[in-house]
């Protein structure tokens, strides 16, 4: 072994021993989740940061899903497919709104497009919770309260995504527009055709964040809905938690149901995050 790389060993194994440490730090509450739903209520709350269940069991889980001869304690399947509604509109409404008016202030020269594009990064600053208000007077005045529509149209677009997505079509070579216009391509079919496949990294990103935020929004459904048959998983987990099961802490079915609503999207991110690596601008200037 060199000299050199007997210098960097101690660095290369400080850096590794730094690494599990903060991976234990982020992984440990999810694995503390999962060992606890497969825990006794009283083992959980005496010994709840356990990794080994005493004994084990799948008695929250059965509860939760309504498996054998357990009965569901909630409605976790119609809080499942309620979220799984509203999250899917969401996301596509959010790739394709968001993308469009990314494009239109990225490459179409209007009059008042800067300070478009300033109202847009200013309204990043503004808390969402100063927005619910206004959100549940509106979709009362449109007669949509408690309903999917009123759930999922005031969050069809976010600035957010409007900011990242301009960010991606600036980056695209305006040769490559510029050849689709001399060919007779009009504005959408240069955006749709051209430059959107390109920008393929930021859709994927976009449609991560869109479907999680979905997903995982609490304080509007809160607002927009009042009927039990409207929960979505964060709503109806609310409830359970605060209070809506029987006498008692309740741990491993809170947190079993808990996990409902990571899944998804871990699985999600898991799947398409290799889509985020991609970088397609240098192989489209190139062909």
């Amino acid at each position: 072994m060199s000299s050199r790389a007997r210098r960097s060993a101690p660095r290369r194994v400080l850096s590794y021993a730094l690494l599990v440490v903060f991976a234990a730090i982020f992984v440990g509450p999810f694995l503390l989740q999962i060992a606890n739903s497969f825990k006794t209520d009283g083992d959980a709350t005496a010994n709840g940061l356990s990794l080994i269940p005493h004994p084990p069991t799948v008695a929250a889980w059965q509860e939760v899903l309504g498996l054998g001869n357990a009965a569901a304690v909630a409605d976790f399947p119609r809080w499942m497919l309620n979220s799984l509604i509203v999250s899917l509109f969401i996301t596509a409404g959010r790739v394709f709104l968001d993308s469009l008016a990314g494009y239109a202030l990225a490459r179409l020269d209007f009059r008042g497009r800067r300070l478009v594009f300033g109202l847009v990064v200013a309204t990043l600053a503004v808390p969402g919770v100063v927005l619910l208000i206004p959100q549940f007077l509106i979709i009362k005045q449109l007669g949509i309260f408690n309903s999917y529509p009123g759930m999922i149209l005031p969050m069809l677009i976010d600035a957010t995504g409007i900011y990242i997505m301009r960010q991606f079509f600036l980056q695209v070579p305006l040769a490559l527009e510029e050849a689709a216009r001399i060919d007779g391509a009009g504005t959408f079919t240069t955006y749709w055709r051209i430059v959107l496949p390109i920008v393929r990294p930021g859709l994927i990103t976009l449609a991560i964040l869109s479907f999680q935020g979905a997903w995982n929004q609490y304080a509007f459904f809160l607002v927009a809905t009042v009927s039990p048959q409207y929960f979505t998983l964060t709503t109806g987990l609310a409830n359970v938690v605060n209070g809506g099961l029987s006498a008692g802490n309740e741990f491993p079915l809170k947190l079993a149901a808990a996990m409902l609503t990571t899944v998804p999207v871990a699985i999600m991110f898991f799947v398409f995050q290799r889509y985020l690596r991609a970088n397609r601008f240098d192989a489209a200037v190139k062909g």
